[in-house]
């Protein structure tokens, strides 16, 4: 395993992924925890060695129907490593107006998502979950730190500590590359 985290650290300082940013509690996401939909405590220290799209999502956004293409991605990759977690936000707009229990029937129901989703969370402000709290302090956006909009991506690399942020009209598809770099070779 510290072999596959060596190799693949170098392989994001290779795409150029930021490294630097002030810790303020984790010094790695895997320090982390957070609290699925059912209201289970998961360890994020579950997912080491294994990289992970973390994503801040809303059920009633024009960006909603990348929740297929994020299942996609968890469907190609799963089985080499890849971790995707969706946290449920209602910061903006209230495109998040529902229920934990709502939130997974609809993303089950018109998505097919299977990944795991978190409790409703705050992404900005003084209830910022600790998950974005670090990865805002481990890859700023163009305008600063805080989340402009539901669908913000973070790619987090095996190492736990190396983040790249992405858009949030970024197609979950074009992370593809990224995700590639991260992942063992396959077969």
């Amino acid at each position: 395993m510290g072999v596959l985290v060596a190799v693949v650290g170098a392989g994001a300082q290779r795409l150029g992924w930021p490294h630097t940013g002030s810790m303020t509690t984790a010094t790695s996401l895997y320090d982390l925890s957070f609290t699925d939909n059912r209201g289970e405590e998961v360890p994020l220290a579950e997912y080491a060695g294994r990289p992970v799209l973390i994503v801040n999502t809303a059920s009633k956004c024009g960006f909603t129907p990348q929740y297929q293409g994020l299942q996609e991605l968890y469907e190609k990759y799963a089985d080499r490593g890849l971790v995707v977690l969706g946290f449920p936000c209602d910061q903006f707009a209230h495109q998040e107006p529902g229920s934990d229990e709502d939130i997974a029937q609809f993303c089950s129901l018109n998505y097919g998502v299977t990944f795991p989703l978190s409790t409703k969370i705050d992404v900005n402000g003084a209830d910022t979950d600790p998950v974005f709290v670090f990865c805002k302090s481990r890859a700023g956006g163009m305008l600063g730190s805080a989340i402009k909009w539901n669908f913000t991506k973070f790619l987090v690399a095996p190492d736990g500590e190396t983040v790249k942020r992405y858009a949030p009209k970024t197609d979950p598809a074009d992370l593809a590359e990224d995700i590639e770099a991260l992942l063992p070779a396959s077969g």
